[in-house]
């Protein structure tokens, strides 16, 4: 985990544990147990993640699962999306002092990206329940992707609670799986939903699958910011 990376990780953990305090991301009592509780955590996500891909990360706040994901797996292109300006801030500087180049910030509701982008892969952490979440993300999931959303111990009571959402949103496959029972406790337990429909990127709203129709007007500042080189 981590392997070459190793030393970014522990300077991502050190921003978390200072600049994340005192801007509010991170709770004081979390430092102690940054690693096992958010590093480790958010790196066994990315077992459920094929190489390669394009990935977006709702509600990512301090970067969790997203700026995790970016460090242990360079391989993957992960768009940050946050709606709240202190927090793009802090990842934005993160980004930086990180020498990131697989990872772009975007400021913006999820909901505000539906027809607009699209990705292969739609992650989250503790953002919302599995139906809403499924409102928010789906309509970013490219045809053939999949949500892949982490949880606690009741997502399969959640996946059951979320049965007409998932059938509304054109759910394929769904499964619950857990990660590093032999590292951490708890593991790290994940909902995968496979993605049946296209997202309608690129049509009118009118145009585009239900999922996607629904889509608050874009906000007039909305930064959108890629740091480049290590």
């Amino acid at each position: 985990m981590f392997s070459s990376r190793l030393a970014l990780a522990e300077r991502y953990v050190d921003l978390l544990a200072t600049d994340g305090v005192v801007r509010g991301l991170i709770g004081p009592r979390e430092v102690p147990r940054l690693w096992e509780r958010h590093l480790v955590n958010c790196a066994l996500l990315g077992k459920a993640i094929p190489e390669g891909l394009e990935v977006c990360d709702v509600g990512t706040g301090a970067g969790l699962p997203g700026l995790v994901l970016a460090l242990d797996r360079p391989d993957l292109t992960i768009t940050l999306v946050e709606p709240l300006l202190r927090r793009t801030k802090f990842l934005d500087e993160a980004v930086a002092a990180l020498g990131l180049d697989n990872v772009e910030v975007v400021r913006a509701r999820a909901e505000e990206l539906h027809g607009l982008r699209e990705f292969s892969v739609v992650t989250s952490r503790a953002v919302a329940p599995l139906d809403r979440l499924l409102a928010w993300s789906m309509p970013l999931v490219r045809q053939g992707g999949a949500l892949v959303a982490m949880k606690g111990s009741s997502a399969a009571d959640e996946v059951r609670a979320a049965r007409k959402a998932l059938s509304r949103f054109g759910a394929g496959d769904v499964t619950v799986a857990t990660y590093g029972d032999e590292l951490i406790d708890p593991p790290t337990t994940v909902v995968r939903v496979e993605a049946t429909r296209s997202s309608g990127l690129g049509l009118p709203a009118d145009a585009r699958p239900p999922a996607a129709r629904q889509r608050s007007a874009p906000r007039k500042k909305k930064s959108t910011s890629r740091k480049k080189g290590r």
